[in-house]
């Protein structure tokens, strides 16, 4: 679905139409998260108070096994 960045005020936005709200479970007031994936992708999901835990907890483990994960990537 190609969307439209636009001005809103002195703000910057993205209006998202009603069917794909309706798909994403989302309305008018909701949070969402934004990931960015390494292709430079976007998901948009609805937000859960839990995932700020989740991320927490997912930057520590990559801390700690930084260097493992880079020889992974390779």
């Amino acid at each position: 679905m190609k969307l439209e960045i636009k001005r809103i005020g002195n703000s910057t936005g993205l209006i998202l139409p009603k069917e794909l709200l309706a798909r994403l479970g989302l309305s008018q007031g909701d949070h969402v998260l934004v990931t960015e994936g390494p292709d430079r992708s976007l998901s948009i999901s609805p937000y859960a108070e839990d995932d700020e835990e989740t991320m927490r907890i997912a930057r520590e483990v990559m801390k700690d096994y930084k260097t493992t994960l880079k020889a992974l990537a390779k």
